[in-house]
């Protein structure tokens, strides 16, 4: 699929078939999570895939949204604050932005092979500590279902380019 096709086919996924996600497919989506690019390459982001099977009320308490656990995984995309490039004029850590270009890639390949997505940041932080038994250093930022869509994408809405775009200066 041409990279523009691709970005236009992706949407948030919030029904699933329960058919299996092939091995190689995952690996693939998992790969190009890895070669995501990151500040300073220093890649400081975990995932955890989680199998839904049998497990769907403990991950239901991190997002309590029946399709959530619909599909046969569940992926967390976790940062480590201190493995994360610092900008030194003001401290900003990057971990959030790696982690949204990790979850991006990742969520661009699954689209690419016919599976679904959908990006999900409102999840309760206590209970996704719980159930993925994190260490301290570690954070939960994003949480993505994947596997094969029952439903179909509704049109996109989107503001016009011309309102967040602006060339030379605001």
């Amino acid at each position: 699929m041409e990279y523009s096709e691709l970005i236009a086919a992706r949407y948030s996924v919030r029904a699933y078939r329960p058919d299996p996600v092939e091995d190689e497919k995952l690996q693939t989506i998992l790969e190009a999570a890895r070669l995501a690019p990151t500040a300073a390459n220093r890649q400081p982001i975990r995932l955890v895939v989680m199998h839904t099977a049998g497990r769907e009320e403990e991950i239901g308490k991190i997002y309590r949204r029946p399709w959530f656990v619909q599909a046969p995984l569940v992926i967390a995309v976790c940062a480590i604050s201190s493995q994360a490039w610092v900008r030194e004029s003001d401290r900003f850590n990057a971990r959030l932005i790696d982690a949204a270009i990790v979850a991006d890639h990742l969520i661009l390949a699954a689209t690419n092979l016919g599976l679904g997505t959908c990006w999900v940041a409102a999840f309760n932080m206590e209970a996704a500590r719980n159930v993925l038994q994190l260490p301290a250093e570690a954070e939960p930022v994003i949480f993505t279902p994947l596997g094969y869509p029952a439903d179909l994408p509704e049109a996109k809405i989107r503001k016009p380019l011309a309102d967040l775009v602006r060339y030379e200066n605001w």
